[in-house]
């Protein structure tokens, strides 16, 4: 009897037979360790087109990722293929096992000149919003932001405890360790806070930010290990979590908008074209027509989930392309995650994280983390939501390093779906730490 080439018995890698992934993989890695000469100096083969480097991403991501899914205890406990990814290209990368050239163009495609990274989230963020029932998104959209200043309250209380038992003013506690923990990543929070703790004290932005980033980067490490920690106790207790798709309790129950029509090819076109549409509200809104509100600087991200929460409670959106987004969402959060991982390990520096061990500096940021989740936790039960999602996307996702830090936990808690509510808490969250800041600085330096 012929063999079922449509079957999968045996070993397969990333989609392929083993040995037909192995050879891929070999293909499209090679270029980054061969040389050419150019201009009497040697240059990486690869080219820094998005072909070539999608390739690259694909090679590492293919290898990590199934490594990560198939050890015990770290495929169902710590993360998975999608953290292996993370931290497998970080340890290349640490260890100089990739070149230079090749990080960088892994870099510059991923997070600066084509930034991927942006499309990424865009995509993930109308898909995750549009999908959802408008009575739903209405509850979830209220009762976050109570559950954000939960979080950072809860957070503020116990780095307080802390620091006084390690003889730390509270005033410094607040300054030092909370507020570039609890400000909504690097970008968004440690690099603006340095420039107000500048404006204030007429001290060098560096000195304070050098300190800033080494908690906080201690903090980004427990958020993404405490999103896979809390993952594994949804499965456990499941009454703590809904489905990973919403916040709301019982709200599983309900069809979700993309599961009650069929989608086309146009549909998906149409779902692009407002995608990128609402994009360009969220820089128009943030570049020109009011960038600040308080004095604190809004996000284009925070700007955008607004407008396409208003779109979908008015329902002015066809199903068919609410579907389609969700379509889009879908491919790009389970088929291109992985090579979000590649990008987010090959720009982090292990040593940064090394250099900043310090027993005083360790426990701090993980009482200060511990405190965003049971913070969050607590209100978001409150407002109605699963424990463990608001304590992952309004506690965690408020701590760790932003974006990418985003990215990370929601990857290691399997809640990609929740990226609208983590970039709330990254860019809405993290500006409600600067207008704080503000008057910390002032009152209490």
């Amino acid at each position: 009897m012929a063999e079922d080439k449509n079957s999968r018995s045996g070993l397969w890698l990333g989609g392929l037979p083993w040995w037909q992934a192995l050879i891929c993989i070999v293909l499209v890695l090679l270029p980054v360790y061969v040389t050419k000469m150019k201009d009497g100096n040697p240059v990486m083969l690869a080219a820094t087109t998005m072909t070539s480097v999608l390739g690259i991403c694909f090679g590492f991501a293919v290898i990590f990722n199934e490594i990560g899914e198939r050890v015990p205890i770290w495929n169902k406990y710590i993360g998975g293929g999608l953290l292996a990814t993370f931290f497998g290209v970080a340890l290349l990368r640490q260890f100089g096992l990739i070149p230079e050239a090749g990080l960088d163009a892994i870099n510059s495609f991923i997070s600066d000149d084509a930034n991927f990274l942006e499309l990424f989230i865009v995509m993930l963020i109308v898909g995750s919003v549009l999908s959802l029932e408008r009575d739903i998104l209405i509850r979830s959209f209220a009762g976050y932001i109570p559950a954000i200043l939960g979080g950072l309250l809860a957070a503020t209380i116990l780095g307080g405890i802390t620091g006084a038992i390690f003889g730390i003013p509270f005033a410094d506690t607040l300054i030092k360790y909370t507020l570039p923990i609890m400000g909504g990543g690097n970008g968004a929070g440690a690099v603006p806070l340095s420039q107000i703790y500048e404006q204030v004290t007429g001290d060098a932005a560096a000195n304070y930010y050098s300190f800033a980033i080494i908690v906080l980067t201690i903090a980004n490490i427990f958020c993404i290990i405490a999103s896979a920690a809390l993952n594994a106790l949804g499965e456990k207790v499941p009454t703590l979590t809904g489905d990973k798709k919403t916040l709301i309790r019982g709200a599983e129950e309900l069809a979700r908008d993309d599961q009650k029509v069929k989608t086309d090819n146009n549909d998906l076109a149409g779902a692009l074209l407002l995608a990128f549409a609402c994009f360009a509200v969220g820089e128009l809104m943030s570049g020109k027509i009011l960038p600040k509100i308080a004095g604190a600087p809004i996000h284009k991200y925070a700007y955008m989930i607004v407008f396409v929460v208003i779109l979908a409670a008015t329902g002015l959106i066809p199903a068919r392309v609410r579907a389609g987004a969700k379509r889009l969402q879908s491919f790009f959060s389970g088929q291109l995650g992985i090579i979000i991982m590649v990008g987010m390990g090959a720009d982090f520096n292990l040593a940064e994280l090394f250099n900043a061990i310090a027993p005083k500096n360790i426990i701090m940021a993980l009482m200060i983390v511990i405190g965003a989740i049971i913070g969050s936790a607590a209100v978001g039960y409150l407002v109605g939501f699963y424990p463990i999602d608001s304590a992952i996307t309004a506690g965690l996702c408020m701590a760790n390093r932003g974006g990418n830090g985003d990215l990370a936990c929601l990857g290691a808690a399997d809640r990609m779906d929740l990226i609208a509510y983590s970039q709330l808490s990254s860019r809405l969250g993290g500006g409600i730490v600067l207008i704080i800041a503000a008057f910390v600085f002032s009152f209490m330096l």
